[in-house]
């Protein structure tokens, strides 16, 4: 009877241990996060968003209640943020989430603040089912709103949310200015650069030939791939610019391939005469990487297009440690051409983008031949410089920044029916290198933060055989040295067991 009563006791405690640990779980919480990028820890960048906040903001977060497991854990994940951005701030980040299954009230309210639903295949009753799922969030602060469309598995929520509530927090933005007029792509062609700098920063175009346009009023200027000659006049205004300690991002087309003709020319603008008065020497040339991206063609009599790799679309992964490459894991770059430095070595000179060991370069004007097949003589060169800034008393006696890159198409979208997706970490570039012309490079850690792609295919074999190896032996090893010590305990046993006098 005392046995029993002593185990219902112990069982009683342990139960109210865990209520009290649950009930302090909710007020106090706290996780220990041991991911390569600390992808569960708030960065510095959040956690001064959070202790600037003058007024509380509100979460809304649309969630359907029965999602599939992986979307399941994308919802505790992003409550589990919403708590510790709440304890962070004092109590400043207020939330609720709302199922609008079957409720065509809240519904209309999701669709009007900017959070459309999703379609998802979901498995019923032995049947495949197209079903419509809510997975967002809208930011409120006042009367302004920030929707945060889709939280996925893998997406980079801290970066969402944070980038959400500092956009509505902010309240004088500095500008950015887009230079127009001579060919480059157009702010309507460049919806994922535009939608990533106007967290922080206003988005205007610029035109040089506007006699009254103040350029001293932008935190930098961004130069994209200009087709048309630039007048010496223009150019002046930019030197005028760097002289005042202005800052420039320069994306510049030396060659231009056109796959109708199947033909690489060169591209004279006077940007690169410009260039290269200051020491940039982008060379007319096209970059060739084994390191490559691929090209649809079709093959003989088969009735599908077959990809094959396309040198002359190289993806660089050789970055220099860099605010502007932090995180950046594959930059995809169509035509490039390589960078030296000849000026003066009182400036800091620094690439930042490089092609793989086994690249070259193809003299203009060329043609593609497709169909080539490459080997390892082909790319006698490695490291080629693709991007580079250039920082110190460039022009006058006022410290200014260059950012260079030899391509200047690798953000553009295009319109219309025309446009396209271009790479995350593409548009994060061009975001990091303003960030940091603008010394404000608190968002850059958090930009790239999130799950990280490894693909199998670029690792080494040596490296790829040590994992497969590992994944496939180490459960087994563990459970053989787990055999071996329970083995060994009960020996131990009953040897004891056997001794006299035990009891």
């Amino acid at each position: 009877m005392k046995n029993k009563k002593t185990i219902l006791t112990q069982v009683l405690l342990i139960v109210a241990v865990l209520v009290v640990i649950n009930v302090l779980s909710e007020k106090f919480f706290f996780r220990l996060d041991f991911t390569a990028d600390q992808r569960y820890t708030l960065s510095e960048a959040t956690k001064n968003i959070l202790a600037s906040m003058d007024e509380p903001v509100t979460v809304t977060a649309y969630f359907t209640e029965d999602l599939p497991p992986d979307f399941a854990a994308a919802r505790e994940d992003f409550k589990d943020l919403l708590i510790e951005y709440d304890n962070r701030s004092g109590g400043k980040v207020l939330y609720e989430f709302i199922d609008p299954k079957n409720n065509q009230e809240i519904e209309q309210r999701a669709y009007q603040a900017g959070i459309a639903p999703l379609q998802m295949n979901m498995r019923e009753k032995d049947e495949i089912v197209l079903k419509k799922i809510y997975m967002g969030a809208v930011v409120q602060l006042g009367d302004k709103s920030e929707p945060i469309p889709a939280i996925q598995p893998g997406s980079s929520m801290e970066y969402d949310l944070s980038s959400a509530i500092k956009k509505l927090s902010i309240k004088n933005k500095p500008a950015v200015g887009f230079l127009q007029g001579h060919g480059e792509p157009s702010l309507a062609s460049l919806g994922q650069v535009r939608q990533e700098l106007e967290v922080l920063y206003t988005v205007e175009g610029v035109d040089l030939s506007n006699d009254v346009s103040d350029l001293n009023r932008f935190n930098a200027l961004i130069i994209l791939g200009p087709t048309d000659s630039i007048p010496n006049d223009q150019f002046q205004k930019l030197d005028n610019y760097l002289a005042g300690g202005g800052h420039l991002f320069i994306g510049i087309d030396r060659v231009k391939g056109d796959f109708t003709t199947v033909q690489g020319t060169p591209i004279n603008t006077g940007l690169e005469t410009w260039l290269a008065g200051k020491g940039l020497s982008v060379e007319s040339n096209f970059v060739i990487d084994a390191n490559c991206g691929t090209v649809s063609i079709r093959q003989g009599n088969f009735p599908f297009p077959v990809q094959v790799p396309f040198p002359y679309i190289p993806k660089i992964q050789n970055f220099t440690e860099h605010p502007i490459t932090q995180g950046i894991e594959q930059i995809l770059f169509q035509f490039t051409s390589s960078i030296n430095y000849t000026g003066d070595t009182t400036l800091r000179y620094e690439p930042i983008l490089k092609t793989s060991k086994k690249s070259g370069t193809k003299s203009t004007p060329l043609y593609f031949e497709v169909n080539k097949r490459w080997n390892e003589n082909d790319f006698p060169l490695s490291g080629i410089t693709v991007g580079a800034i250039l920082e110190g008393k460039i022009v006058g006696n006022n410290v200014s920044r260059i950012v260079l890159v030899s391509d200047g198409q690798f953000v553009t979208n295009g319109e219309g029916q025309n446009a396209q997706q271009v790479s995350q970490d593409n548009v994060s570039l061009l975001a990091n290198a303003v960030d940091w012309l603008s010394d404000d490079t608190g968002l850059i850690d958090l930009r790239t933060k999130g799950v990280s792609s490894r693909p199998l295919d670029q690792i080494e074999d040596g490296r790829k055989n040590l994992l497969k190896w590992l994944n496939f032996l180490l459960p087994i090893f563990l459970i053989l040295i787990y055999g071996i010590f329970r083995m060994q305990r009960r020996r131990n046993l009953r040897v004891k067991r056997m001794e006299k006098g035990y009891v």
